[in-house]
């Protein structure tokens, strides 16, 4: 979804995920969650938070970043860096880690891997934000499979992992199945790379309605573990089970959280979104500057593995 002024995008019964444009940053957490010795010259308590958990948000103020710290390890803004009102030592005053996402082809290899080599704590490279969305990066299969390669590239170059593609239910036509896109863009890179696999070494996957767990089954075809990088419940169809009040998508999270949680295939995953206007979903996590509404204070203490 766009990442402060998301619109819905309903497909038949599901509201779709979108992402922000792209413009080129993070590492993952210490598997114990533990935040470090704070940047401030001070030591931030010691807690014990989800390495898993994070947020798809753009935060531009500190005092948001410092709200959901003591619950979420990482967060992402559909960019290669943080916001510039972030400051550089976001993961010694917070315990979280910035993940930079590559949105499309439109990149500047050289540039993004110097700063990749600049930052060797950065471990992890989010691609292609949903493909298949007409809205969003918008890319057959068969032009996925010919950008592929850069994307391994800048990994080969830096070492960082591949998490992507970013896959959603969408509007491309003939695609809008995430596994029917999936299954054409690795026919198409077998087909041009002398029957080589894609280097994916995650694959990401974006839900806003009930079945999370069955959606993923369905991608458990490919052997990949997922970063699930957005998610919510935005059910809206009246039919007794839309999403209309907090309470609901409290329930709601409480429950996608469990699966997320409780699957080892799930590697990571980002509640969408931090700060929503006009919020359709009773989605958002912050309200008032560097204040957690009812649903972000939920968030952060739902149980962990």
């Amino acid at each position: 979804m766009k990442s402060l002024v998301a619109s819905a995008c309903i497909t038949a019964f599901l509201l779709l995920g979108c992402g922000a444009s792209p413009s080129n940053t993070g590492t993952p957490p210490d598997d114990t969650g533990t935040p470090p010795t704070g940047g401030d010259g001070g030591t931030q308590p010691v807690v014990t938070k989800s390495a898993k958990r994070g947020i798809a948000f753009d935060f531009a103020a500190p005092a948001d970043l410092a709200a959901v710290a003591p619950g979420v390890s990482w967060w992402y803004n559909w960019s290669t860096r943080p916001h510039a009102n972030i400051p550089s030592d976001y993961r010694a005053r917070y315990g979280m880690d910035f993940i930079p996402m590559l949105w499309n082809g439109n990149f500047d290899a050289a540039s993004t891997e110097s700063f990749l080599k600049a930052h060797p704590e950065i471990q992890y490279l989010l691609l292609l934000n949903e493909p298949n969305l007409n809205d969003q990066a918008r890319m057959s299969p068969q032009d996925a499979a010919k950008l592929w390669p850069r994307y391994e590239s800048v990994a080969a170059n830096t070492g960082v992992k591949l998490v992507g593609p970013a896959m959603n239910w969408g509007t491309l036509e003939g695609y809008s199945d995430p596994v029917v896109w999936l299954d054409a863009f690795y026919a198409a890179y077998r087909g041009a790379n002398g029957n080589r696999a894609p280097r994916i070494d995650y694959l990401a996957f974006h839900w806003y309605d009930y079945g999370l767990a069955g959606q993923l089954d369905r991608l458990k075809k490919y052997g990949k573990p997922f970063w699930v990088t957005e998610f919510a419940n935005c059910h809206s169809q009246k039919d007794g089970a839309q999403i209309d009040s907090v309470a609901k998508q409290k329930a709601q999270m409480a429950d996608m959280v469990a699966v997320c949680e409780s699957r080892d295939d799930v590697f990571r995953y980002a509640w969408f979104t931090g700060r929503w206007t006009n919020d359709p979903c009773f989605a958002s996590l912050l309200g008032a500057p560097g204040t957690l509404t009812e649903l972000g204070a939920h968030y952060l203490s739902l149980p962990h593995r």
